[in-house]
C-alpha cells in the first residue's frame, strides 16, 4: 500500500473514531505479511483508558469502512488495541496510580554529578518530587527532575 493510499485510509479511519469519541494513536500496515495485517491503536479524546469493549466496539465500523474504500483487494487482518501504559510517569493520575511503586528518576547534571537515583515513588507537588531511597525519604527539585520512568528496584 503506497503512502497515499495509507492517508486516505487514515482519515477514513480517523472520521469513524470521531464518532466514537476516539482518536487514532497509530495506524500501521504490514504489507509483508499474508495476509496483510492492519494495526490500528486507538485512545479515548478525553484521555479514559480504552477497554477491551471499546476495541472490540471500533472494530467492525473500522472494517466496515476498511471494505467501502476498496483501498484493498486482498484479504487483511485487523488488529484493534490501546496504546497500553508507558513506563514514563507525566500526569498527575500517574503518580496518584505508581505511588509506592519503584522508580528511575533521571536528573539533569548542572547541580550534581548524579544522573540517576532509584527508589519507590512516595509524593509529587508542585515543588518537588519525594522518593522513598531505602527507607530515607528524598525531595528533588522538580527543576532538577529530567524524567521519572517505572523500573524494577535495584538492591
Amino acid at each position: 500500500m503506497n503512502q497515499e493510499n495509507k492517508n486516505i485510509l487514515k482519515a477514513l479511519l480517523e472520521k469513524v473514531a470521531n464518532e466514537r469519541n476516539l482518536e487514532i494513536y497509530d495506524l500501521n500496515i504490514q504489507t509483508n505479511q499474508s495476509p496483510i495485517v492492519i494495526k490500528i491503536t486507538i485512545r479515548k479524546t478525553n484521555g479514559d483508558d480504552i477497554s477491551l469493549d471499546d476495541c472490540t466496539l471500533f472494530n467492525t465500523p473500522a472494517s466496515d469502512e476498511i471494505e467501502k474504500s476498496n483501498l484493498l483487494n486482498c484479504s487483511y487482518v485487523l488488529e484493534i488495541s490501546s496504546q497500553g501504559v508507558s513506563d514514563e510517569l507525566t500526569s498527575e493520575r500517574d503518580f496518584k496510580t505508581f505511588k509506592g511503586f519503584p522508580v528511575n528518576v533521571e536528573l539533569n547534571q548542572k547541580n550534581s554529578k548524579i544522573k540517576f537515583l532509584n527508589g519507590l515513588l512516595y509524593e509529587k507537588s508542585n515543588d518537588y518530587l519525594a522518593i522513598n531511597i531505602r527507607g530515607k525519604i528524598k525531595k528533588i527539585p522538580l527543576d532538577e527532575v529530567l524524567k521519572i520512568s517505572l523500573c524494577t528496584l535495584k538492591d
